[in-house]
């Protein structure tokens, strides 16, 4: 029983480790990605996954419009594809 125990330690130590190495931090990223996804609003400027950088000007539930270019064009994309936000609105 006790060899038993033993034998399985070093697996058990590499899982717990594993876990907070790798799973526990990659978990915390993607809900600071979803939360800033969520809290995306009216006048916030951003930046796509395609690197598109635009203003948005119309929030939906699953999507948001934003304005890109000196011909103020606008167009609907989707919330998961914004990467990151540069400005805020001053909420």
């Amino acid at each position: 029983m006790t060899e038993t125990v033993m034998g399985l330690l070093p697996l058990l130590i590499l899982i717990v480790l594993m876990y907070f190495l790798m799973i526990r931090p990659q978990k915390k990223k993607d809900k600071q990605i979803a939360d800033m996804r969520n809290s995306l609003s009216v006048g916030d400027e951003i930046i796509t996954i395609g690197g598109i950088c635009g203003k948005i000007v119309k929030t939906k539930d699953e999507t948001i419009v934003i304005q890109v270019g000196a011909d103020k064009v606008k167009f609907e994309m989707m919330r998961w594809a914004v990467s990151s936000v540069t400005k805020t609105s001053g909420r």
